[in-house]
C-alpha cells in the first residue's frame, strides 16, 4: 500500500492508540538542500549528555532548542534560543499544513549513519496530555521506527527530504519511536520537531 502518495495535504496513517499523518513535501519557498545547508551552518549545535537508566550518555547526534520556554527530558534541561527567521518561516509552513500552533522546536542533526535516536516517547508533562508534535526532515532519508508499548507492534516509515510527520492524540502515551544507527554510509540529516510547551 502506498502511504506516501504525492499530496499537498496530510495523509492519515492508520495506527491503533494514536494519530499519525504524513505530508511528502512541506511547501517552502526555498529548495530543501538550501534549507539543510542553512540549518547546519546557522544553528548553534550542542553535544548534550542525557541520563538513561541512571547512567549519563553523550547523545549520538547534535541538538538545539529554540522557543518560548525551557524543556526538560532525560535529566537534561534545555534553555531556549529565540526563533531565527528561517525557523519562523518553517514553523509558519508547519502551522498552515497542520492547523496547530507551536511555540518551540527541537532540532536534531544526524551527521551520518552512526548518529541515532533511542526509542522514547515525547510525553513530558509540559507537553500536555495529548501532545501534538510535527516532525520535519531535511537531507538524508532515515527510517523512523514506532513500537507499541503493550502490543509491541512495529511501524516503520521513511522520513524523506522535506517531509512532515504529524504525531497527535494519545500516540506518545502508547508508542515509542526512534531512529536506528545504520551500517551503511549515510549523508547528513536535520530533523525539526515542533511542539507546544504549555
Amino acid at each position: 500500500m502506498e502511504l506516501f502518495a504525492s499530496s499537498t495535504t496530510l495523509t492519515p496513517i492508520p495506527v491503533a492508540d494514536g494519530e499519525l499523518a504524513f505530508l511528502p513535501q512541506l511547501p517552502l519557498p526555498w529548495p530543501n538542500d538550501q534549507i539543510l545547508r542553512r540549518l547546519v551552518e546557522e544553528t548553534a549545535w550542542r553535544a548534550e549528555t542525557v541520563v538513561v537508566y541512571g547512567k549519563r550518555h553523550l547523545q549520538p547526534r547534535l541538538t538545539a532548542w529554540h522557543g518560548d520556554a525551557a524543556y526538560t527530558y532525560s535529566g537534561l534541561r534545555l534553555e531556549p534560543l529565540p526563533f531565527t527567521p528561517l525557523l519562523q518561516a518553517i514553523r509558519g509552513a508547519v502551522e498552515e499544513a497542520t492547523g496547530h500552533h507551536f511555540n518551540s522546536v527541537l532540532l536534531n542533526y544526524y551527521r551520518n549513519g552512526r548518529d541515532s535516536m533511542g526509542m522514547h516517547s515525547d510525553d513530558e508533562p509540559e507537553l500536555g496530555p495529548r501532545p501534538v508534535i510535527a516532525s520535519v526532515s531535511f537531507g538524508q532519508a532515515r527510517t523512523f521506527v514506532l513500537r507499541h508499548k503493550r502490543t509491541k507492534q512495529t511501524v516503520k516509515l521513511d522520513l524523506t527530504d522535506g517531509s512532515l510527520l504529524l504525531m497527535a492524540g494519545v500516540l506518545q502515551h502508547n508508542w515509542l519511536h526512534g531512529i536506528n544507527k545504520s551500517a551503511r554510509p549515510l549523508g547528513a540529516r536535520v530533523n525539526l520537531t515542533f511542539r507546544y510547551i504549555g
